[in-house]
């Protein structure tokens, strides 16, 4: 598992946790933001995964 892979996984958590904090207390500001992190982390997860085959090839 590539080192992108993790952080991607983490930032993607971490984005779920603060769409579910700005629903909850209405800060669409905050919403914004944790949809923005799970995309970025989804996109780093990917590019660990293109690394991961690339080394396995």
């Amino acid at each position: 598992m590539d080192k992108d892979q993790v952080i991607g996984s983490a930032k993607v958590i971490k984005g779920k946790a603060k769409v579910a904090v700005g629903k909850k207390i209405g800060d669409a500001k905050l919403e914004a933001e944790g949809q923005a992190d799970k995309i970025e982390g989804k996109v780093q997860n990917a590019v660990g995964s293109i690394k991961d085959a690339i080394r396995d090839a």
